[in-house]
């Protein structure tokens, strides 16, 4: 038997009443959690009786329980499969478009994005203004990007230890154009899957679900990270040809990738012709004393996605790929290019600020985010729900517990009470699992994050 499948079910005969009861419970949970991927197959009747040492009753009874309420498929000669019932992937909307079904809310986390940095853009403005003159003598048609801000985007990798020439870079209006770029060149081959994170970042599984991929999922933890083994085993078995991954400062779990981790992703992507999109839209958002100085996450098969959103202010749209020149060259002969790339004076902005003004910003958003994650954390310590403190970026990934709230039905509850949240099953490859689970960005004041924290605890108590 896979041990991977028992491992999954946890600690399961703790749990009280009858033992099929607690083991169809057990089930359910692991596919919830997204410890066991929809489609997972289980072993024979027989086999999971001796593994578990049950009796075959038992074991009938549990997996009876589990097909009466929709969460196993069984087939005639080909056993039995967990799935989703259908009742979790009803929702169509997406969430962004009404806040998670409380469009009026007075508290707002359905958002991780920090506040602009109002001295400092309104002063770049104004010197953006005084240099705009030669740029109202060009064409105005779209091209890589102003040669000033590939020049300062590259010296940035450069110095961060990833030798890096201005022609390698291609600005694009914010990160989810690099994406959606990078998918319409690259994504030629509709039967190979896309691998993702589970959880993952819904701007980017919406870019990916657009173009009809097939996702991969493959499990990172707020506590654990990447599992590299269980990456090596899905790329060998499933054969992706592109993967999408955050390996800095994970949106929504904050974790950070460790540099052997790293090493060992990128000699993966070599041996196995595997194009990685690395989205290092968090990558500045460190907020350890004194920042880590991880290396990117680089090969000869990666390509570097980077945002000015998070770092400076979502309004600013403004972000960039970072690959070879030929890549580079490639894309400007895309149809899409010119509709993805930013105004020109937008791009001299991005120059301003991501030149002298950075580091004294950085510090001071560091500094905000850093006391207002320690103020959300410590709201949250005696609630009962677990989550791992993140060491950057911008969210804390809460778990609600095992027999806690479903996150969705969180959701409206507090929804009715003025507050917008965006429960775990947004995060997930297929749209369902993850549903103990909510995202809570600490990008609010102290004071917000207490009141919101104060309706939750009441929501779920309630």
């Amino acid at each position: 038997m896979d041990t991977g499948f028992v491992a999954a079910l946890g600690d399961w005969r703790t749990r009280s009443g009858p033992l099929a009861r607690a083991l169809a419970a057990a089930v359910r949970d692991a596919v919830i959690d997204g410890r066991l991927p929809a489609g997972t197959r289980l072993p024979s009747e027989r086999e999971l009786a001796r593994t578990l040492r049950l009796s075959r009753g038992t074991v009938v009874a549990a997996l009876g329980l589990l097909r009466a309420d929709g969460w196993l498929r069984t087939r005639h000669g080909s056993g039995s499969a967990v799935r989703l019932p259908a009742r979790l992937t009803e929702r169509t909307t997406p969430w962004s478009l009404d806040r998670g079904g409380a469009p009026d809310a007075d508290l707002d986390l359905t958002l991780a994005v920090t506040a602009a940095p109002h001295r400092a853009y309104r002063a770049v403005l104004a010197r953006a203004a005084e240099l705009s003159a030669p740029l109202l003598l060009d064409s105005g048609v779209a091209t890589a990007g102003l040669p000033r801000l590939r020049a300062l985007i590259a010296d940035r990798y450069t110095r961060a230890g990833l030798a890096t020439r201005p022609e390698q870079i291609l600005v694009t209006a914010g990160a989810q154009a690099a994406l959606t770029l990078l998918l319409d060149h690259l994504h030629t081959d509709r039967r190979a899957p896309v691998m993702v994170e589970n959880p993952a970042y819904p701007g980017a599984l919406a870019v990916l679900r657009a173009r009809r991929a097939r996702l991969l999922p493959v499990p990172v933890s707020a506590r654990d990270g990447w599992d590299t083994d269980q990456l090596t085993t899905a790329v060998r078995r499933h054969r992706p040809r592109l993967a999408y991954l955050v390996p800095d400062f994970h949106n929504p779990t904050g974790a950070h990738m460790s540099a052997a981790a790293r090493r060992s992703l990128a000699a993966l992507a070599d041996r196995h012709q595997l194009t990685v999109l690395a989205d290092e839209t968090m990558r500045d958002l460190d907020l350890r004393t004194p920042p880590g100085g991880e290396p990117h996450l680089a090969g000869a098969r990666v390509i570097q996605i980077g945002s000015a959103s998070k770092t400076l202010w979502s309004g600013l749209r403004v972000g960039w790929i970072r690959g070879t020149e030929d890549l580079v060259r490639r894309l400007l002969r895309n149809p899409l290019q010119a509709q993805l790339a930013p105004p020109p004076l937008e791009q001299l902005v991005a120059a301003e600020l991501l030149g002298a003004p950075l580091a004294a910003l950085l510090a001071d958003r560091r500094a905000r985010l850093r006391a207002q994650r320690d103020h959300l954390a410590a709201l949250l310590a005696d609630t009962g729900w677990t989550y791992t403190v993140p060491a950057g970026g911008l969210t804390l990934w809460l778990h609600l517990g095992e027999r806690g709230p479903h996150a969705g039905d969180l959701a409206v509850r507090a929804a009715a009470r003025g507050l917008a949240l965006t429960p775990g099953p947004r995060f997930s490859a297929d749209g369902a699992t993850l549903t103990r689970l909510l995202r809570l960005p600490f990008t609010a004041t102290p004071d917000t994050l207490t009141r919101a924290v104060d309706l939750l605890r009441e929501c779920a108590a309630a």
